[in-house]
């Protein structure tokens, strides 16, 4: 039975004990907040991108729910996590697209039939998913706050409570990595 009071942070402890049933009330609870999660990942993708944002929060609750632990940290933690596979899923899917136009399916095209702004833009998904793994190496920090802030939409403080940091901390971190970014994608 579901309680009203009961928070994503408790359904989060539930699932991480096994109980399929928080998972169902989960995914009731937070299905809207990831939608607008995904529909904010594909307004930066190309035009008619094959992927919905229904379809895009599925494939990520689908990889989270191989993920169910029990050191969630709270409905922002979760959140930022969902937004990091959404991003992954969106990588995935530009990296088979863009292999196939190169001659991984069996369907050949001619220059003339090439969408070349859709490959534009899966490539430039393509870059900034490598520019923000070379951050990660550099700074795991600072590719974190980029991830939650451009793509998860979390605030400073949100950030600083998922990192365990203060907001003063996460400000500069975004600071420095977008400035970093914008060098590394300028080049």
């Amino acid at each position: 039975m579901q309680a009203a009071s009961e928070s994503v942070s408790d359904l989060l402890v539930l699932m991480g004990q096994g109980n399929r049933e928080a998972e169902m009330r989960l995914m009731e609870r937070v299905y809207p907040e990831l939608r607008r999660l995904a529909r904010a990942y594909l307004r930066r993708e190309r035009f008619g991108h094959s992927l919905q944002a229904t379809a895009l929060v599925n494939e990520a609750f689908l990889r989270l729910a191989g993920e169910w632990r029990d050191g969630w940290r709270g409905h922002a933690h979760f959140m930022a996590v969902s937004a990091q596979v959404m991003r992954r899923v969106l990588v995935d899917h530009a990296r088979a697209r863009l292999a196939q136009k190169r001659g991984g399916g069996d369907v050949r095209m001619t220059l003339a039939e090439t969408d070349t702004a859709a490959d534009e833009k899966g490539l430039e998904t393509l870059a900034i998913h490598e520019a923000l793994e070379r951050l990660a190496k550099m700074n795991e920090r600072h590719a974190k706050v980029v991830e939650m802030k451009f793509f998860g939409g979390m605030s400073h403080g949100e950030i600083g409570l998922v990192l365990n940091t203060s907001e003063r901390t996460v400000n500069r971190d975004w600071e420095a990595a977008r400035a970093w970014l914008h060098s590394q994608l300028r080049a």
